[in-house]
């Protein structure tokens, strides 16, 4: 009975492992796919186009003449627009939620973030371009022309008419999408830190805020890495409610963020149902490689420095 008994645990070990074994097998099988797929679907226009694809600013349909500076310059703007906007905010929601919120309102505001994760990205969009646009150009760009516009160098980036489309909408949007993100990894992450060590610094006189910088901080670095990425990542690929907002433009303007611009998931968009020759198409489908490829070197990018973090961390210690 004992011996059967140790068969049946055996085997059942032996089928879980090659299940998961499997299951990342599938994973990487997958990956490999998306990219021979990416590279195969690309090949006219890289034969075509070589590098200079990633240097030209040109994307004329009917001349069959295409170039990728634009939909990236306008993808790695509204990012970085994204995420200066929303880290500080999330970051602020999470220390709220887990330090500084009383217990009746904790819960429910917790609920309510999620919920903003679930809403379609198609809805932000419209409300984007229907509410927050106009308002956006009425309001809010004006008031920042006449404060940061005067700032030398920095100013010139706030200059221009405001029509409430273009980059920095975009990038407004992008952040109220990604915020739900940030701020539920950084709330969990924070809430998993040991009581006894936000205790033991309470108890020698910390304040909250040393108590998070020193404590809190240190401890759950690695989780918020990986919430600031994975808003990145979402950030990156975003597609409608970017394509709402930023103004579809095929001209580069990099004079001011006001201006109407072009990302690579809403030139997919815009454009992939109606591409009329295979160079067309082809070069759609290089924009889809450059941007895995953007989001493939962030992610290794985010790993190298929790690698970096975690040895400087074992020399401290």
């Amino acid at each position: 009975m004992v011996n059967s008994a140790k068969r049946s645990a055996g085997l059942g070990d032996m089928i879980f492992l090659n299940l998961t074994r499997l299951s990342a097998v599938l994973t990487l099988v997958m990956l490999l796919g998306i990219i021979v797929a990416l590279i195969y679907g690309a090949m006219p226009s890289l034969q075509k186009f070589g590098f200079s694809f990633l240097a030209s600013r040109e994307w004329n349909p009917p001349m069959d003449e295409f170039g990728a500076v634009v939909p990236i310059y306008g993808t790695l703007v509204t990012s970085l627009i994204a995420l200066i906007i929303a880290v500080p905010v999330s970051f602020g929601i999470a220390i709220f939620l887990t330090e500084l919120s009383p217990l009746w309102l904790r819960r429910p505001l917790g609920i309510a973030i999620e919920l903003l994760a679930g809403i379609p990205s198609i809805v932000y969009g419209m409300w984007g371009l229907l509410i927050f646009a106009p308002l956006f150009g009425q309001y809010i760009q004006p008031f920042l022309s006449n404060t940061l516009g005067h700032i030398p160098l920095l100013g010139r980036l706030f200059q221009g008419p405001p029509m409430g489309i273009g980059l920095l909408s975009a990038g407004v949007i992008l952040s109220i999408m990604i915020i739900p993100f940030i701020a539920s990894v950084m709330r969990d992450v924070f809430e998993v830190t040991p009581g006894i060590l936000k205790e033991s610094a309470y108890a020698v006189g910390a304040t909250t805020w040393e108590v998070v910088w020193k404590v809190v901080l240190p401890y759950t670095r690695a989780g918020v890495i990986g919430g600031i990425m994975l808003g990145l990542g979402r950030a990156l690929g975003e597609t409608m409610a970017v394509t709402f907002v930023i103004g579809n433009s095929a001209q580069l303007d990099t004079s001011s963020l006001y201006a109407a611009g072009n990302s690579i998931a809403s030139a997919l968009a815009n454009e992939f149902s109606e591409a009329a020759s295979p160079t067309h198409t082809a070069a759609l489908i290089e924009l889809g490689l450059i941007l895995f490829l953007i989001t493939f070197i962030v992610l290794v990018f985010s790993k190298l420095l929790l690698l970096k973090l975690n040895k400087q961390q074992g020399k401290e210690s």
